[in-house]
């Protein structure tokens, strides 16, 4: 099927007017819409990837205190910037936004390219962050299409193809080129993601409060909640660990730098085992992988309890063990001993930081 013949089905001039009319109405106070400024655009898209307005704004606030600029933010050294990212998640936003970042300092003096082809290139920047930056800082008429905008125009469209696949992704961009005000782009492409925010929500779309129900093919057949076509994501693979929060003699906490590869890349943490025999076994296991990674010898006390931690793809279950360490740790770079107070100046991701809560409740 054509499903730009939908498009030609609607009425749009009417369709822009009545969309961008209601953003400007309507349209909610965020800081990242005070001005322009494309730096601030960019920052604030790549903290919206997968991260809730209302998470994202303290946040947003924050880092721009810390780093109000690229230069700032492309000088920075990188743990401080993972620690002002610190419980956002999804860290390899922040490392692939400053390395872009390095690579505008160096290569553009600085200032954020308004061509499609260079913005394009840039680490960490895809088709939706591209778009976003060009059409709302630099006023370019460019698509910015993400999962709300394709939840938004699957139903205004009456378009069925599954919005998880990657190859949908250019139906939408093709229908945005159709249907963008040339005079407004920033209006629109803003007002198709807070259309979806606010109003053509997931589930339970508003569509009486709706400023472009008359042009919405969906609503007219009915069809509304069975739209978006979404095929369901693979259930997150379940692992169990050990962890410990290991003492010294000074009453400092073992921690290490994870690789710079992966999941939580770069971070801090208590360092843990997989377990994969019955739990019982894992103070035994836990004791060995200290001896073997650390050259530490440490005995494990009871469990501080249990945490359990959901990342789109795989979920942690861990038992949390306290530890005494036995002689002396060799620091380095990547492996420290730092007092319990002194834990605050490193960036620990969430499920680290729900393990040391334990310990610190019973310290």
């Amino acid at each position: 099927m054509n499903h730009l013949e939908n498009v030609e089905k609607i009425d749009i001039d009417r369709f822009r007017e009545d969309l961008i009319s209601w953003f400007r109405h309507e349209q909610r106070s965020l800081p990242w819409r005070e001005d322009q400024d494309p730096y601030k655009v960019w920052v604030s898209e790549i903290m919206l990837q997968q991260t809730r307005v209302d998470t994202v704004i303290p946040y947003f606030l924050r880092f721009m205190e810390q780093f109000p600029t690229i230069e700032a933010l492309a000088d920075a050294d990188e743990d401080k910037v993972l620690k002002a990212w610190e419980g956002l998640g999804y860290y390899s936003r922040a490392r692939n936004l400053q390395a872009a970042v390095r690579e505008v300092k160096e290569k553009y003096n600085g200032v954020v390219p308004d061509s499609p082809k260079e913005i394009a290139g840039l680490k960490g920047v895809g088709p939706y962050t591209a778009g976003a930056i060009l059409s709302i800082a630099y006023g370019i008429p460019e698509p910015a299409v993400d999962g709300n905008v394709m939840r938004v125009l699957s139903r205004i469209l009456l378009i069925r193809e599954d919005i998880a696949k990657p190859s949908s992704r250019r139906i939408f961009e093709e229908a945005v080129r159709k249907l963008i005000s040339h005079e407004s782009p920033s209006d629109f492409n803003q007002a198709l993601m807070e259309l979806g925010a606010l109003i053509c929500t997931p589930t339970s779309p508003s569509c009486l409060l709706c400023p472009v129900r008359d042009h919405c093919q969906a609503f007219h057949e009915g069809e509304q909640n069975n739209l978006p076509i979404k095929a369901k994501k693979k259930k997150p693979k379940q692992v169990r660990l050990a962890a410990a929060v290991a003492v010294d003699g000074e009453g400092r906490i073992l921690i290490r730098k994870r690789s710079a590869e992966g999941l939580l890349a770069n971070l801090w943490e208590l360092p843990s085992v997989e377990v994969h025999h019955p739990i019982g076994n894992a103070r035994a296991e836990l004791e060995h992988f200290y001896k073997e990674a650390f050259q530490a010898e440490m005995k494990v006390g009871e469990p501080l309890g249990q945490i359990q931690h959901v990342f789109s793809h795989l979920i942690w279950d861990v038992i949390v063990y306290s530890a005494e360490l036995d002689g002396t740790v060799a620091e380095n770079e990547s492996l420290r001993l730092v007092p319990l107070e002194g834990l605050a100046e490193f960036a620990l991701p969430v499920p680290h930081q729900k393990m040391l809560a334990l310990y610190a409740a019973r310290v």
